[in-house]
């Protein structure tokens, strides 16, 4: 079996926005599902790891596109592993269209928890460290890897939503990408007319679970680049994202 998974989508029409372009949400979404394609046939995936109380849980994801793959566009995610530690791994992505030419990269940070103490657990554990079989090191992604996202004290709160039903994924949390279509409403349709997404980082902290109310507060720290802060009930910051656009 090849180290390096390629998993084949299609921009379908209604997971594209009113310039017939792919979400990038649903873009985030097809990198996961690639991700756990990925894992779980190579012995390490979701699967097998929630009958031993485990489970990945995404901390870090950065995705940089020079465009999205139009409407009705077939196209393939690859995903690789680069490396791994004992609490985290490393996996980075290629959107590829059926032409062969490259619509942009992702680079996501992972940690292994367990789903009874949501404590990180270790990777090197599972099938005495079988994951080491499945490096890829020498695979270009040619993007920077996600920073840590630096905001100061003039960030505006913009938005306080609630969490429902739909919010939530198997591992009993708000969904990944839900934080990441929320984060991209903050701006207005009209916005989205004049600009496009050129590079949006996202870096996970705490969980945040259903009927907690987050609120956003955004602060710009560069021409078309801003930082969101996004904080639960309780105050305890969940994640902080950046987005860049052109």
């Amino acid at each position: 079996m090849d180290k390096i998974g390629r998993y084949e989508f299609m921009a379908e029409p209604f997971h594209c926005d009113f310039g017939g372009r792919l979400f990038m949400g649903h873009l985030g979404n097809h990198m996961l599902n690639a991700a756990d394609f990925h894992s779980t046939a190579r012995g390490f995936g979701m699967k097998y790891l929630m009958t031993i109380h485990r489970s990945w849980v995404l901390s870090r994801l950065a995705i940089e596109m020079e465009e999205m793959p139009p409407q009705y566009a077939k196209f393939q995610v690859e995903t690789w592993v680069e490396s791994a530690m004992r609490y985290f791994t490393s996996r980075n992505f290629a959107v590829v269209g059926s032409d062969g030419h490259t619509y942009g990269y992702g680079r996501s940070i992972w940690a292994m928890i367990d789903t009874e103490s949501r404590q990180p657990t270790d990777i090197f554990s599972i099938d005495n460290g079988a994951i080491n079989n499945w490096i890829v090191n020498d695979k270009p992604c040619p993007i920077d890897k996600g920073g840590r996202v630096k905001m100061g004290d003039k960030a505006e709160l913009l938005r306080t939503i609630e969490t429902y039903y739909n919010d939530v994924d198997i591992n009993g949390h708000i969904n990944s990408v839900k934080y990441i279509e929320h984060v991209l409403d903050l701006w207005p349709l009209e916005w989205y007319r004049d600009h496009r997404i050129r590079r949006f980082e996202i870096a996970y902290v705490a969980e945040a679970h259903a009927g907690d109310h987050l609120s956003f507060y955004r602060e710009q720290t560069a021409d078309n680049e801003y930082c969101i802060r996004i904080v639960r009930s309780d105050e305890t910051e969940c994640c902080r994202s950046k987005v860049t656009f052109l």
